[in-house]
């Protein structure tokens, strides 16, 4: 199982829509490509909150294979649609890890 990791900074002020278009938008869109058979999105504790605060979510994928397909057809377009609604908003980093 490979879990794709999306670390996530949201400006305070943009936090409330932000999770909304998680919710509603970009995580069914990942769910959608059918190369993550589920999701966890969870708020970081003890961080720094005061430019807004930090979210972990993750994307399970049963293979490396499932995330590479995802990686070369899916990753820009989904990541740019983040851009488009949220501009300067928020910082992401992403990690890709294995479970064992």
């Amino acid at each position: 199982m490979i879990i794709y990791n999306i670390t996530v900074k949201v400006a305070t002020e943009a936090c409330e829509a932000w999770l909304k278009w998680m919710r509603e938008i970009h995580i069914p869109e990942m769910l959608a490509t059918g190369l993550f058979s589920e999701y966890r999105i969870s708020r970081l504790l003890e961080q720094d909150d005061s430019e807004g605060p930090t979210y972990a979510i993750q994307f399970y994928a049963p293979s490396m294979e499932h995330y590479d397909v995802f990686k070369s057809q899916h990753q820009r377009a989904l990541r740019q649609k983040g851009y488009d609604a949220f501009g300067d908003r928020f910082i992401a980093f992403t990690t890709v890890m294995e479970v064992l």
